[in-house]
């Protein structure tokens, strides 16, 4: 009996578009027996996926795993019978565990696929406030010479290492950020759902949950990159922003659900924040008309700190690896916990 396998990333972004030696490496690593089908109709692969396109729901009946951006809505009804194993291109996972709870479905991601590129842009975005290139930039677009206001000081400038790093989320992405802050002399700290698990070498301490109010105090940049779940959603409040020291940098590359983003305007407003660099927002597109927008001390990006041309090298890699050891019956490598909720 054939066994079917469902393919579905057509992302309409290059980046996250699977090429054809993708799907090529699957069916090898499948071998005989399998019926591999490649979904063409677009795929939205923004967030957590979409609901699934017409395509994809016509293909899913009999598969036993599919491959796509989250697991739709109409997928999941679709092969609710004979799905096994679900993999999202995607990091994150929310929408997508409602419909894989209470089943016998494994469901894997591809968060540390994103640690790599994310941790490039976290730093630069670091040193993009603690160097003033915010404020070089201003001065260049209003053509003045600003060499007086940084000379004399006017100006806020930091050498990197000495920046207090604070990380909420040490996990792939969080460590791989600490270890580019601690490889420049940064003192790092984080909080992990685990803090059982530690961090990279050299991290002054893990705390859980329960510590990130005492990390803000502590940290002159703080890292938010924690997954979206019931725990952490709101967790970076007002309180916990009045914590950071006067002139702290904040940077979100998680899911703008977990920040309080009024807070941090007044905060920044106030004058209490140096900066915040943010790639995800609790609205996605940001809206016409924001304050974030055109905010001189806030860095928006639009949700693509993950971006890179080597995505596909480690999906693929990802997957494959995943793909043998399905078929000889292993443990697969990223298995989201339905109820932690990544």
């Amino acid at each position: 009996m054939t066994r079917r396998l469902v393919v579905d990333l057509a992302s309409p972004y290059a980046a996250w578009r699977a090429p054809a030696g993708t799907v090529t490496a699957i069916r090898a690593a499948l071998g005989n027996g399998w019926d591999v089908v490649e979904v063409r109709e677009p795929a939205a692969s923004d967030g957590d996926g979409g609901s699934g396109s017409d395509e994809a729901v016509r293909a899913a009946p009999g598969a036993e795993i599919y491959i796509g951006y989250g697991l739709p809505q109409g997928v999941a009804a679709a092969a609710r019978d004979t799905l096994r194993w679900v993999h999202t291109a995607t990091a994150g996972v929310g929408a997508s565990l409602p419909r894989i709870k209470g089943t016998a479905v494994v469901f894997t991601n591809s968060a540390a696929v994103h640690a790599e590129p994310i941790a490039d842009w976290a730093l630069a975005a670091i040193a993009y406030f603690a160097r003033g290139l915010d404020r070089m930039r201003e001065a260049q677009a209003a053509e003045r010479w600003a060499r007086e206001e940084f000379a004399n000081l006017r100006l806020q400038v930091r050498e990197l290492r000495e920046v207090r790093l604070g990380v909420f989320g040490l996990g792939g992405i969080g460590s791989a950020i600490a270890r580019r802050g601690l490889a420049l002399g940064m003192s790092v700290a984080g909080v992990r759902r685990r803090p059982q698990r530690g961090g990279p070498p050299g991290v002054r301490w893990v705390g859980g949950r329960a510590d990130v109010p005492r990390l803000a105090t502590e940290s002159d940049c703080l890292v938010i990159t924690a997954p979206h779940t019931v725990e952490t959603q709101g967790a970076v409040d007002r309180g916990v922003l009045e914590r950071l020291p006067r002139g702290a940098i904040v940077v979100n590359v998680s899911r703008g659900s977990l920040l309080d983003e009024a807070a941090l305007l007044e905060l920044l407003d106030a004058g209490h924040l140096r900066g915040a660099a943010l790639d995800v927002f609790a609205a996605e597109p940001l809206p016409p008309g924001h304050p974030l927008w055109r905010h001189p001390r806030v860095l928006v990006s639009p949700h693509v700190a993950a971006v890179t041309e080597r995505f596909w090298e480690r999906e693929t890699g990802l997957i494959v690896e995943n793909v043998r050891r399905y078929l000889a019956g292993a443990p697969l490598a990223n298995v989201v916990d339905p109820e932690a909720g990544y």
